[in-house]
């Protein structure tokens, strides 16, 4: 009974570890064609809009991540999967940093 129990919920977090990543993916897709779209037509501050889409992915990525740590076995699994959290995790900190920068400028020559 408890080895069932144990096997749906490795089912239940795998699949949601799935739909976590998938949504991630389709984020960074959808807004990298977005984007494209958006160069093609001429517009403008495209780096904010991209680099705020890849900075949600991630997030979504990284709680796929976190799910993901719920059924680590063994102290190298946690290990790997602590350090993709931590990798992401500094990326997603860029991510927000280039955009506020990059508000920064966009609003200082808007004062102009």
């Amino acid at each position: 009974m408890y080895h069932q129990i144990e096997e749906i919920f490795k089912q239940v977090i795998l699949y949601c570890t799935m739909a976590m990543e998938m949504a991630g993916v389709l984020i960074v897709v959808i807004t990298a064609v977005r984007c494209l779209y958006g160069y093609v037509r001429g517009r403008q501050h495209l780096r904010i809009e991209l680099a705020e889409g890849i900075s949600l992915a991630l997030l979504f990525k990284m709680g796929g991540e976190v799910l993901r740590t719920v059924i680590v076995r063994t102290w190298d699994e946690l290990f790997i999967l602590g350090a993709i959290v931590v990798i992401r995790g500094a990326l997603t900190f860029l991510l927000h940093w280039e955009v506020k920068n990059e508000k920064a400028e966009r609003d200082a020559k808007l004062n102009l």
